[in-house]
């Protein structure tokens, strides 16, 4: 599964954003954004929103789970 930061990190590169730029956009600091990214951080949902609107990412798609789950 990819994971959240993965998925913040792809779109924030897709969107030519450093992660001072997305800081500066989210009022979430870089440090935290680094953490998130890593795989490091555990966002809250305040942090994780204030993070993703500025990327145009909707809560649903970034929490969903890509991965297709096979039921036995």
């Amino acid at each position: 599964m990819e994971n959240l930061g993965i998925r913040i990190q792809k779109r924030r590169v897709l969107l030519g954003l450093l992660q001072p730029e997305l800081a500066a956009i989210s009022g979430i600091s870089t440090r935290t954004i680094q953490l998130i990214e890593r795989g490091q951080g555990n966002p809250s949902l305040e942090t994780l929103i204030k993070l993703i609107d500025p990327l145009g990412l909707k809560i649903e798609l970034v929490l969903k789970d890509p991965t297709p789950r096979i039921e036995a």
